[in-house]
């Protein structure tokens, strides 16, 4: 592994990087679109979710890939940019947005509004607001339904609420949204994932089965952590996002042999024995019972949502705390770093995360090759 980080490393001096930068390894990227592929259950085709990979031209790398043009989109400015990137993407929201949020949307944004955006209904009572939305601006909107297959985040809890609601004139039904980021997380005392995977499956089944055959257009299931354990069902399609990259929280078994692909990159400043302020006795005493390291760093910016990994052994310190400025790291007592290396640090999500750096170094074969925009955190 520190030959890939020495690599890495050497590819950024080479491109004369020297601040914090998020690099993206292209190569495993293609290597996890791959396995995607090769997984993914036939008959399912793949909404890529965009807040999970807030980057157009990583984007438009795998929606080619997968050949999909389907997006699950969460923010307006980031749906408005999707929009104008893909003239015939489908966009589906991932969460219900305030009624007065979306007629913002309609009416100061483009065409694509009207005719590519799907929203997402959970309560009868948002189902009258959007009702009531399509009839001021005369207009008919797409939406789903969000239900709740045993994530309990909110949205319909069973099959016989959709059948009790009348849908109001100028909206018109597409499908359902089910998400069961849950099931990873159940013990196996209680069932384990399995279970809980093939109940969420068989509940939304249910939902599709409440809706008129022309209803059906969208049946959505999944993440990137369950997306790729669903088989044969009444699913027509799954989100994933953060699979591509896979940040460290999405270290699951649903994604056995997928390669992080995405890690923070930031110059040492200093290499130093390090003392912590006042008597250097109370330095002393706390490095013998184990407390304090004898050796640290302080890097180039810190305090992001991501893990250590290279040098190996670098972690923070709880005693000195973290900083968005210069964040002091301890290191191993026979660790070799000096000012001017770079540390390494992974993820733990890539929403917001990819974001915070500006344009990505795309690292392939060995090089810095080229730079790849964010957007706009909005």
């Amino acid at each position: 592994m520190s030959a890939y980080f020495t690599a890495l490393s050497d590819a950024l001096r080479a491109a004369e990087i020297f601040r914090p930068c998020l690099v993206l390894d292209r190569d495993r990227l293609d290597g996890n679109i791959a396995l995607v592929k090769e997984r993914l259950a036939p008959g399912l085709a793949v909404r890529l979710v965009d807040k999970s990979l807030p980057c157009m031209p990583l984007l438009s790398h795998i929606a080619r890939a997968l050949e999909t043009n389907r997006f699950m989109t969460f923010h307006p400015p980031v749906t408005q940019a999707v929009l104008d990137a893909f003239p015939e993407g489908d966009l589906l929201y991932g969460k219900p947005m305030p009624v007065r949020a979306a007629r913002a949307a309609l009416t100061r944004g483009g065409a694509g509004w009207w005719s590519r955006v799907c929203w997402l209904i959970d309560t009868q009572e948002r189902l009258a607001e959007y009702g009531a939305l399509a009839a001021a601006l005369d207009t008919e909107l797409r939406f789903a339904f969000e239900v709740d297959v045993g994530l309990h985040r909110g949205g319909f809890s069973s099959p016989a609420e959709i059948n009790a609601l009348t849908i109001p004139k100028g909206l018109r039904c597409e499908g359902i949204m089910a998400y069961e980021a849950h099931a990873p997380e159940i013990p196996g005392l209680f069932g384990g994932a399995a279970k809980a995977l093939k109940r969420a499956s068989a509940k939304a089944a249910e939902f599709a089965g409440a809706l008129d055959p022309d209803q059906r257009r969208i049946l959505n299931i999944g993440g990137s952590k369950t997306a790729l354990l669903h088989g044969s069902g009444a699913a027509n399609e799954v989100s994933i996002g953060s699979a591509f990259v896979l940040p460290k929280d999405f270290d699951t078994p649903g994604l056995g042999g997928f390669q992080p692909a995405a890690f923070i990159v930031t110059p040492i400043l200093k290499a130093l024995d390090p003392m912590l302020p006042g008597p250097p006795a109370v330095s002393r005493t706390l490095r013998a019972l184990g407390l304090f390291p004898r050796k640290g760093c302080y890097l180039y910016g810190g305090k992001w949502m991501a893990e250590p990994v290279f040098p190996e052994g670098m972690r923070p310190n709880g005693l000195i705390g973290l900083s968005s400025n210069q964040q002091f790291m301890g290191l191993p007592a026979g660790a070799d770093v000096k000012s001017g290396d770079y540390a390494l640090l992974r993820p733990t999500q890539s929403e917001a995360v990819l974001q915070h750096f500006g344009a990505i170094g795309v690292f392939s074969a060995a090089r810095i090759v080229e730079f790849w925009p964010v957007l706009p955190m909005g």
